[in-house]
């Protein structure tokens, strides 16, 4: 059965794009899975990590770079700044953000995203 409803507000996601260098991807791993964790202790919907394996030639990374991405969704933008407000508080994101860092950081897309076609 077709939708009708294919434009739609309903929800909100936040994407991350980061390249890490290949030897700390099982480190890296460890920290978005605890960065997952708290996301969806203080509401997040749902939080995965994706690893590249077939890029175009416009999302090239440097040599020995695995490019990453995350996508948290959350029911609405308001309801995203309210649980990453909680979630940047969090003390062990804190350490995390505090730690030694496993990829350039600046480096990193991001951007919210709001749902217009739910197919």
């Amino acid at each position: 059965m077709a939708r009708s409803d294919t434009h739609t507000t309903d929800g909100y996601v936040d994407i991350y794009l980061l390249p890490i260098p290949a030897r700390n991807v099982a480190a890296y791993q460890q920290q978005a899975t605890l960065f997952g964790s708290v996301a969806r202790e203080y509401g997040a919907l749902r939080y995965r990590e994706f690893r590249a394996d077939d890029l175009g030639d416009s999302l090239q990374v440097g040599e020995g770079d695995l490019l990453t991405a995350a996508v948290v969704d959350f029911k609405s933008r308001a309801h995203r700044d309210e649980v990453m407000a909680k979630v940047m508080c969090d003390e062990r994101v804190a350490a995390l953000l505090d730690a030694q860092p496993l990829a350039d950081m600046d480096r990193m897309s991001h951007g919210g995203f709001e749902t217009f076609v739910s197919a």
